[in-house]
């Protein structure tokens, strides 16, 4: 497919994210551009599976380079553009359940050419979004965050992993897939069994960031300049929030109150998953969509607008929420709005 083909695509994972962030918006009881009572109930399947979902899907199928693998995207992102449609809330949900299942059968063939446990890993993570997005027929999406938060943890694990393959063990690929295996395992017995569960998601999580964050080269290159420190300081970020929302899991289980729940879910999809893609941004974006995305200063505004807004949400969470959480909380909105911006403006001014 053409740039403007595979730019459309991306296209629908944006109007996701941005019916996502609308919805984020009602749910802390803000002025939004759209009010609809739908959405605020649609927010974290929009930000995950038709944002996170296709962004991950098109460079999937960009690496794969088959034009059927393009159906991945094309189907997570209709399927979000669906479930805002008048159209019957199930048809949404099966596009969603369909786009999944072409991203297992994606992930299956890079596996089959390339040979890579660290692809093998990320089909293990595809697996576990068709089982939320097939559950998401039958039970609510509280449920369903363990299976999630796996699929998009070991995504992005593979991913470190292979791209950091000079600075880790030669034994990394197998030690991630050992520990990825016991995500899926704990995130689907999290399912089964959400009190239970979610102590051995907390604490996988635990140990794989600790993994990672001994041997990741972003230790070292949050001291170098320019690009280098920007991704090195995004992915150190990242490992942090996950770190908390892991502990929060191991002590807390399955999180019973909005304090918990907060933390544990925008710790995982948010501080770190947002600032994954903020890392990783100038080299994705222009290997999917063949543009240049030059590094700029101006990155660092995004990111530090972030982290300070997951400071204050989560301060804010523990003191009962009120305006300190409100607060933090459309900070952290308009940090990725601001990364959105400044992706555009560089992309076109370069």
């Amino acid at each position: 497919m053409s740039t403007v083909g595979r730019a459309a695509l991306l296209g629908l994972g944006g109007l996701s994210l941005l019916a996502g962030l609308d919805a984020a918006l009602l749910l802390l009881e803000v002025p939004a551009p759209v009010d609809d009572a739908r959405l605020p109930g649609l927010h974290g399947v929009l930000m995950v599976l038709g944002f996170l979902g296709t962004l991950i899907a098109l460079e999937r199928a960009v690496a794969l380079r088959r034009p059927w693998g393009l159906l991945a995207p094309a189907l997570l992102g209709a399927g979000a553009l669906a479930l805002l449609s008048p159209a019957p809330p199930v048809l949404g949900r099966l596009l969603l359940v369909n786009g999944c299942l072409v991203l297992v059968a994606v992930s299956a063939a890079l596996w089959r050419l390339s040979g890579e446990v660290t692809v093998l890993v990320q089909l293990l993570g595809a697996v576990l979004a068709a089982c939320a997005a097939v559950l998401w027929l039958r039970v609510e999406v509280f449920d369903l965050v363990p299976l999630l938060a796996a699929f998009v943890v070991l995504t992005i694990a593979a991913e470190r992993v292979e791209l950091a393959r000079i600075s880790v063990p030669r034994s990394a690929p197998r030690v991630l897939l050992g520990a990825g295996t016991a995500l899926a395992l704990a995130a689907l017995l999290a399912a089964a069994w959400p009190d239970g569960g979610a102590h051995l998601v907390g604490l996988v999580l635990l140990v794989l960031v600790g993994y990672l964050l001994r041997h990741d080269v972003a230790r070292h290159l949050v001291r170098a300049r320019g690009l280098p420190r920007f991704s090195a300081a995004a992915l150190l970020a990242g490992y942090a929030w996950l770190a908390l929302a892991g502990a929060v899991w191991l002590v807390g289980g399955r999180p019973g109150d909005t304090t918990a729940y907060d933390v544990v879910v925008h710790g995982t999809f948010l501080g770190f998953a947002i600032s994954m893609v903020m890392a990783h941004a100038p080299v994705i974006l222009p290997a999917v969509l063949s543009v240049r995305l030059p590094y700029r200063a101006v990155l660092w505004v995004p990111l530090a607008v972030l982290h300070t807004g997951m400071a204050v949400r989560v301060l804010g969470a523990g003191l009962g929420g009120g305006v300190v959480w409100q607060t933090g909380s459309v900070v952290t909105v308009a940090a990725v709005l601001l990364l959105v911006a400044c992706a555009l403006g560089l992309a076109v001014t370069a």
